[in-house]
């Protein structure tokens, strides 16, 4: 039987946590639960070790997908498990995510639905990542950005370095899996109202979101991102031209800026595109000589 690892980040979350480890002695007493300390200033330490639980604690905060990171390296389980530390996930949907990884699966996600969004504008934010990952991938994305997932050690391991320290490091595990063919799997969920204070911004976080999208496409295929733009530059570029030559028989500097910029988009994707190949065969072989 695999032996399971349960690691929660948190910063500042120790009224949430002091519940939580108790929930989840209680229905996974065998797993090995790792909480990673991102800096906090409350008690965080003292409650964990009061739970019994392993704390990793860092001296300044370098984000959520680092204490992901940290916690992954420093897990014993063949299978870890990722909740967040703030009280929104119930442990007992843990053993629900575990049994679809005996199906097969390498990767469950715990899928949110409209009403454990927090707040409309996030949901509306997730709703178009889904979108815009599920064109990408072919394949249904139903929460790309849930912190709640289980997933085979080894696999997760293989894509670490890629992870940003930031809050989207379920994006970029996500999109990996799907790249490398390693099957992901959603299962529906209830998330709860944080207990305490988010730690995200709207205004702080905007250009972070906006970035995600942008990573989705070049996580996973560059040139589906490139070549679209390409295409339209192209389509602009021929068409002015069109129009110019109809109206004075010229060919004009515009439709040159227009043509060339298609050309060179199309090669940059193109570039990119195998960036994004080697990346993943160089990730793969790393972890194949670690093992």
């Amino acid at each position: 039987m695999s032996r399971l690892s349960i690691i929660l980040p948190a910063k500042n979350e120790a009224p949430a946590l002091a519940g939580l480890l108790s929930r989840l002695r209680l229905v996974q007493p065998d797993a090995e639960v790792i909480v990673v300390d991102d800096g906090s200033t409350d008690d965080t330490r003292r409650v964990c070790t009061e739970a019994g639980v392993t704390c990793l604690s860092s001296p300044y905060s370098m984000g959520n997908g680092a204490a992901i990171k940290r916690g992954a390296r420093a897990a014993q389980g063949d299978v870890l498990v990722f909740m967040d530390g703030d009280g929104q996930h119930d442990p007992v949907d843990v053993g629900r995510l575990l049994s679809m990884l005996d199906e097969g699966y390498d990767m469950v996600v715990g899928a949110r639905d409209w009403g454990s969004q927090a707040g409309v504008g996030r949901g509306v934010a997730n709703t178009l990542y889904n979108w815009l990952a599920t064109r990408m991938t072919g394949h249904q994305v139903v929460d790309l950005t849930s912190g709640f997932r289980a997933v085979r050690a080894d696999k997760f391991r293989e894509f670490i370095h890629l992870l940003p320290n930031g809050f989207s490091y379920p994006t970029t595990s996500t999109m990996a899996f799907f790249r490398s063919a390693y099957p992901v799997v959603y299962v529906p969920i209830k998330a709860a109202q944080r207990v305490g204070k988010s730690h995200i911004r709207p205004l702080r976080d905007g250009v972070r979101f906006l970035m995600i999208i942008f990573k989705i496409a070049t996580l996973y295929s560059p040139l589906k991102l490139f070549a679209p733009v390409a295409a339209c530059f192209a389509i602009a570029g021929l068409g002015w031209y069109g129009w110019t030559f109809r109206m004075g028989g010229r060919f004009t500097n515009m439709s040159m800026l227009m043509l060339s910029a298609a050309v060179i988009i199309f090669l940059i994707g193109l570039v990119s595109e195998q960036i994004t190949s080697l990346t993943y065969l160089a990730a793969r072989d790393s972890n194949a000589r670690s093992s």
